[in-house]
């Protein structure tokens, strides 16, 4: 049975987006500039950033903190709107889009962790995983089957119903993880999410990374760890809101692919 879901993140042809890149851009930033206002005065957090990430493609952001990496993410989910600047997503303008344009874009083809779990206090942990899926249109059977795959994969499977109450900081941020790739998402936003893990729990959490990205989704994480930023393609570096550098990660992609199986089993529908 196929999944009915709402409009999904596609690569654009075709669109009045800047000329594209190899592989397609699947999210673009041209001069974005995001400013804060308080008694203090006005903080200026992103000084136009350009960034273009790729179909498919893993990009660790890194940088010292108060650097831009979260608010950085936060505009590029359209969790908050840039000061100027524009935003491009799978070829279409998406930082006029609106706050419920922008929810039905983060529903169907956007997942994102944020470095509090932000579970449901209310819903068991399969709950959690399951609720985003089915508000995409999956069957209750499906989206079990997906969430099932995923607990396996985090080794979670025996605390499917318990409260997320019950779990350790690390066990919740695993579960957040989860429901942000329930729907394969064309494109993951991923803020620190191994930054309260045990080394056990963080090769966990990057072996379902490098999956996710084999898998052919695009993700874009914050990380203060060299070694989870190792496994990414590119590794972009923020200081004071600006970019500073942007380089290709020495280990060829191929061989990081070669280190993970596809998600077979996400596919079901």
């Amino acid at each position: 049975m196929t999944v009915t879901q709402g409009p999904a993140l596609r690569t654009g042809e075709g669109a009045s987006s800047p000329q594209e890149a190899s592989p397609p851009v699947l999210l673009r930033t041209r001069d974005l500039v995001k400013d804060y206002h308080g008694d203090g005065g006005t903080v200026r957090a992103l000084w136009g950033v350009s960034l273009d990430v790729g179909a498919g493609e893993f990009v660790a952001v890194m940088g010292p903190s108060g650097s831009g990496k979260s608010t950085l993410l936060h505009v590029l989910g359209g969790l908050e709107a840039p000061t100027s600047g524009q935003l491009w997503l799978a070829g279409e303008r998406a930082d006029r889009l609106s706050p419920a344009a922008w929810a039905v874009r983060r529903r169907s083809g956007i997942g994102i962790v944020f470095q509090a779990a932000n579970l449901l206090s209310s819903m068991t942990v399969a709950d959690n995983i399951e609720l985003p899926a089915l508000l995409a249109g999956a069957t209750a059977r499906q989206a079990r089957a997906r969430r099932e795959v995923l607990l396996d994969q985090l080794g979670l499977a025996a605390k499917a119903r318990v409260a997320p109450a019950r779990l350790s900081g690390g066990e919740q941020q695993k579960v957040a993880l989860a429901r942000a790739l329930v729907n394969k998402p064309a494109l993951l936003l991923a803020d620190e999410p191994t930054g309260s893990l045990d080394s056990t729990s963080t090769t966990e959490v990057l072996k379902l990374l490098r999956r996710a990205h084999a898998d052919g989704q695009a993700i874009v994480l914050v990380t203060h760890d060299v070694r989870v930023a190792s496994h990414a393609d590119r590794i972009v570096n923020l200081f004071d809101g600006m970019i500073c550098d942007d380089a290709p990660v020495a280990m060829p992609r191929s061989r990081r692919a070669a280190e993970a199986a596809p998600l077979t089993a996400l596919r079901r529908s």
